[in-house]
């Protein structure tokens, strides 16, 4: 089945597998129906405080191996069934090694959280290949280039990706309080395997940061005055501190324009900028600098480690700095800085 066909098929062409779950003696009417499957998945991946992006990507393999297999319940297969899925993948999908242990490690949680069912070993299994690419790096010129055609917060934040090695989203989740213009810090929260760590806070974004944390204060002093102003805090503090989602140091640094109102409870939030803004802005500025390399806001990351490690950092503190969880990752750049170098005449 194509990608697309699957993407468009909603949970309620998942009936089926709600009702296979029922028990067969007729259940009280006072019982609370039991939640479909992907549901349960969803509220398992929250209750972790797994990212969004995990979420939805998990949700949608799971969603793929039942179609697969033709909507069979995944309570009735096992092993055998999860190693053809995955070896489809690779050789018809023709998916990477990363994606395509995205799919198994999607399936996991499914058998071990959801289902309560022990995977053994899956046997057989056609392995995607594993290539070893090297990260597209701009030179200190392309980057000035693409940094020309960006203004304002779209600026700032691309400068924040460069000079701080953020992430995109994580860039998009600073909070004002984790913002340390004192010691030239930046704490990054739940960054990538929900993991904290403090990176650097460029000299070059320091006073232009203020003047936009000095508009931003304004519009949140606003929104107070009209009786709005509060963000969604972390791992349910809302109920610990009923107050402090209208703290400013809570609020975003980079705050949407609009607000939206609270699906459960009506309220009305200001959520920070979507990630599509800035990467709109930075493929339009790398098309306006005339930069033939394929140019996102993840290669702003790629070359601030590039160039640490050029710069003669230890690869330990970059590894840090960048929150890698395996040395390994890290070493991918030092190849990258040696390849850089045997390129210079």
């Amino acid at each position: 089945m194509e990608n697309g066909k699957v993407r468009n098929l909603t949970d309620s062409s998942l009936k089926v597998i709600s009702r296979t779950e029922q028990p067969a003696a007729k259940a009280s009417t006072s019982d609370p129906p039991k939640p479909r499957l992907l549901d349960q998945v969803r509220q398992a991946i929250r209750t972790r405080h797994y990212s969004h992006h995990t979420e939805e990507a998990y949700v949608g393999w799971i969603r793929r191996f039942v179609f697969f297999h033709n909507k069979r319940h995944p309570r009735e297969m096992g092993e055998v069934e999860i190693g053809q899925f995955l070896s489809s993948l690779a050789t018809k999908a023709k998916v990477s090694s990363s994606t395509q242990n995205q799919a198994f490690n999607a399936l996991i949680f499914l058998y071990r959280e959801i289902l309560g069912k022990k995977i053994d070993m899956v046997e057989g299994v056609v392995r995607a290949k594993r290539s070893m690419r090297l990260p597209v790096v701009l030179t200190r010129d392309e980057v000035k280039s693409v940094m020309s055609f960006l203004h304002g917060a779209n600026w700032l934040m691309a400068m924040l990706l460069y000079g701080s090695g953020l992430r995109l989203m994580e860039c998009l989740r600073l909070r004002v309080k984790d913002v340390d213009f004192s010691r030239n810090q930046i704490i990054v929260r739940q960054g990538k395997g929900g993991k904290d760590r403090y990176t650097m806070l460029p000299t070059a974004v320091k006073q232009p940061l203020l003047k936009h944390l000095e508009f931003v204060k304004r519009q949140h002093q606003n929104d107070l005055t009209r009786g709005l102003g509060r963000v969604v805090l972390p791992d349910a503090l809302d109920r610990k501190y009923p107050n402090a989602g209208k703290e400013w140091g809570w609020q975003w640094v980079f705050p949407a324009p609009h607000h939206y109102a609270d699906r459960v409870t009506g309220e009305r939030h200001r959520h920070h900028v979507h990630e599509s803004v800035l990467q709109r802005a930075v493929k339009e500025a790398a098309i306006k600098g005339g930069i033939a390399k394929l140019a996102t806001c993840h290669t702003f990351r790629h070359s601030f480690a590039t160039y640490l490690l050029e710069d003669g950092y230890d690869i330990r503190t970059v590894q840090e700095l960048l929150g890698h969880k395996d040395v390994s990752t890290t070493m991918i750049y030092y190849a990258q800085t040696v390849a850089m170098r045997s390129e210079v005449p």
